[in-house]
C-alpha cells in the first residue's frame, strides 16, 4: 500500500498529532519536502507533504494563512507538518483556523522529531511500496510465460485479465479480435476495431488510451519491426499501477513472440532471443532460462561475451546488407563448432550476439572484423567474459567499446583494451581542447606579456602535488615566489586552488592542450 498521512501518523516513532483535516489522511504522500518560504507553490508538483517552522510565515494573521492554506491546497500540497518548539511553542491560532476551515490536513510535528526522520519514513515507505509493486510485476511476469509457453495465447489473455482486475483481448494485424477475456469481453473488444485499426496504421511501437474514466482501454502494437503485426487491449477501471505495467509490457513481449510464428523459424528464433536478452538485461536470468528452454542449450549458464555490431555507413547496394551478412557468418561459424549463439537484430542499423567465451564464434567475429567490417562500414564492440547475472553490465561494455570503436574509427574495439589504457587519449578531441583553452587563455595571456611564468608553475605545482618545496625546486624559484604565483592563478581564474575538483580541471586542461613552453627561470621577479 502507498504510504499516506494516515501511516505517517500511525508511525510510532514520528509521534506526529493531526490538528486539523482528518478527513483526509488516506491521501497518499508521494514525498516529504521542507521550504520555508512564504510562497513554495512554484516548487511543488503535488502530492508532497509539507515541513516547515514558519521561519518566514506571518503565522498570527488570519488573512494570510487562508492565503497560504489556499495556495498550498490547490497546488496539490497533501499536508502540513508544522515543528513546534522551534519558532513557536504551538501552532498558532491563525494557521489552525486557517487548515480546519479548509479540511486541510495539518500535522503537528514535536521538536524531539527531525525533518529527517520523517522524510527518511516516506522515503522507505515509498521504496517498499514500489519493491512490492515489482516484486509482483516479476511474479506475474513468470506466469504468464508460463501460461504462454504451455497453452498459447488464449492462457496468457486469461491470466493477464485476472491481474490488472479487468480484460484483454489480442489483434490480429487487420484488427479482427483474435482472442479475449474473461469470456464477456469479446463483445467489448469489437467495439474497438476501429481504434485498433487507427493504431495498427502507424509505425510499431505504438499505444494509445480510449474510453470512459470507469472503462479505461489502453492499445499496445506488437511486432518487432516497423510493421504492427498485432494489438494487445487491456481495459480496466482505473490506471495500471507498476505490478499492473509489468506485467502488461511482458504480455506485449510474450505476444509478439507468438503472433510471429507464422514466420520463417531463424526470424522466430530471432525474436525469442530478443526477449531472452531482455529478460537477461533485465536482471532475470531465471525468467530467460524459462523462456528459452533447450533452445540455446548451456550458452546462458557459461561465461560469454557480448558483442554489439553497427552499421555506420551505407553498404555497397550490390551487396547483402551489412549486418545481415555478419549474422550469417557468426551462425556458420556456431554450426561448424557446434557452439550455441544468441543473435538479435535491433532495428535496422544493430546486431547484438552473445556467444560462449573463448570459442569458434567470437575467433569468427574478429576474422569478421579484420576482412569486412571496415569496407562494409560495421564496427563492434565486444564485452568482457561475463555471466547471466551481470549481462546488463557486458551489454554496457559492449556500447562503450562500440562508442570507441564509432570515434577512433576501428572495426573492432575490445572493452579489456578501455580498461588496461590511460584515459589520456580521451582527451584528444575537439570539444575537450576547446575547453582545455578557455579554461586557460587568461593564464597563456598573462604570461605572454613576460610577467611571470604562471602556466609552467602550475603544471609544476599540480605535478607534485601541491608540495611547495619540491616544486619550487623544479622551476628553480624560491617557495615564496611560487606561493605568490599561485595566488595570481586563483586571482586570474577566479577559483580556489583547494578545491579538488579545480585542481584535477587544470591538471587535465595542462594534459589536452599538449606541451607549451616552460621555463625554469623567471622573466621578472614577481
Amino acid at each position: 500500500m502507498p504510504v499516506t498521512l494516515a501511516s505517517l501518523v500511525q508511525h510510532s516513532a514520528l509521534k506526529l498529532t493531526v490538528r486539523a483535516g482528518e478527513g483526509r489522511l488516506e491521501t497518499p504522500v508521494r514525498w516529504a519536502h521542507v521550504s520555508e518560504l512564504a510562497d513554495p507553490v512554484p516548487y511543488m508538483e503535488g502530492g508532497e507533504l509539507l515541513l516547515v517552522t514558519a521561519m518566514t510565515l506571518d503565522a498570527a494573521d488570519d488573512e494570510a494563512m487562508r492565503r497560504y492554506v489556499r495556495r498550498l491546497d490547490g497546488a496539490g500540497v497533501v499536508g502540513l507538518g508544522f515543528a513546534v518548539g522551534v519558532n513557536y511553542d504551538d501552532i498558532p491560532e491563525a494557521l489552525l483556523r486557517a487548515a480546519g476551515e479548509a479540511g486541510f490536513p495539518l500535522l503537528e510535528v514535536p521538536r524531539r522529531t527531525p525533518f529527517l526522520a520523517i522524510s527518511k519514513a516516506v522515503s522507505a515507505a515509498i521504496a517498499a511500496d514500489q519493491y512490492r509493486a515489482v516484486t509482483a510485476g516479476f511474479e506475474v511476469q513468470r506466469e504468464l510465460t508460463r501460461a504462454a509457453l504451455a497453452d498459447g495465447p488464449a492462457a496468457l489473455l486469461t491470466r493477464l485479465a485476472a491481474h490488472v482486475d479487468g480484460w484483454a483481448a489480442l489483434y490480429d494485424a487487420s484488427g479482427s479480435v483474435v482472442a479475449a477475456a474473461p469470456e464477456w469481453a469479446t463483445r467489448r473488444a469489437a467495439r474497438l476495431t476501429g481504434d485498433v485499426s487507427r493504431l495498427s496504421e502507424r509505425s510499431a511501437p505504438a499505444s494509445a488510451v480510449v474510453g470512459e474514466t470507469d472503462d479505461r482501454v489502453e492499445l499496445q502494437s506488437l511486432g518487432t519491426g516497423r510493421r504492427v503485426r498485432g494489438v494487445l487491449a487491456v481495459g480496466t477501471g482505473a490506471p495500471l499501477g507498476t505490478a499492473e505495467r509489468y506485467a502488461v509490457h511482458s504480455a506485449v513481449a510474450l505476444l509478439t513472440l507468438t503472433t510471429e510464428r507464422s514466420r520463417s523459424l531463424q526470424a522466430a528464433e530471432q525474436r525469442l532471443g530478443a526477449a531472452v536478452l531482455q529478460l537477461m538485461l533485465a536482471g532475470q536470468p531465471d525468467h530467460a532460462r524459462a523462456v528459452a528452454g533447450d533452445l540455446y542449450g548451456t550458452l546462458l549458464d557459461a561465461p560469454f561475451r557480448l558483442l554489439i555490431a553497427e552499421r555506420v555507413g551505407e553498404p555497397d547496394p550490390a551487396d547483402a546488407p551489412a549486418l545481415s551478412a555478419l549474422a550469417e557468418s557468426v551462425e556458420s561459424a556456431a554450426a561448424r563448432s557446434g557452439e550455441t549463439v544468441l543473435t538479435v537484430p535491433e532495428g535496422d542499423g544493430r546486431l547484438v550476439v552473445l556467444a560462449a567465451d573463448g570459442g569458434e564464434v567470437l575467433s569468427g567475429c574478429e576474422a569478421y572484423a579484420e576482412r569486412k567490417a571496415e569496407e562494409s562500414g560495421v564496427v563492434i564492440g565486444l564485452s568482457g567474459p561475463s555471466g547471466p547475472i551481470a549481462a546488463a553490465g557486458a551489454y554496457k561494455q559492449a556500447e562503450q567499446a562500440l562508442s570507441v570503436a564509432r570515434r577512433r574509427g576501428r572495426a573492432l574495439v575490445e572493452h579489456e583494451e578501455l580498461a588496461a589504457g590511460s584515459v589520456l587519449p580521451l582527451l584528444a578531441d575537439d570539444a575537450v581542447r576547446a575547453f582545455a583553452d578557455g579554461m586557460l587563455r587568461a593564464l597563456y595571456e598573462h604570461d605572454a606579456t613576460g610577467r611571470g611564468d604562471l602556466v609552467a608553475s602550475l603544471r609544476a605545482w599540480l605535478s607534485r602535488h601541491g608540495q611547495w618545496d619540491a616544486a619550487a625546486a623544479d622551476l628553480g624559484v624560491h617557495r615564496h615566489t611560487l606561493r605568490y604565483r599561485m595566488r595570481r592563478v586563483e586571482e586570474i581564474l577566479g577559483r580556489s586552488l583547494d578545491d579538488p575538483d579545480v585542481r584535477m580541471e587544470l591538471w587535465l586542461a595542462l594534459k589536452a592542450t599538449g606541451d607549451t613552453p616552460s621555463h625554469t627561470e623567471p622573466r621578472t621577479a614577481p
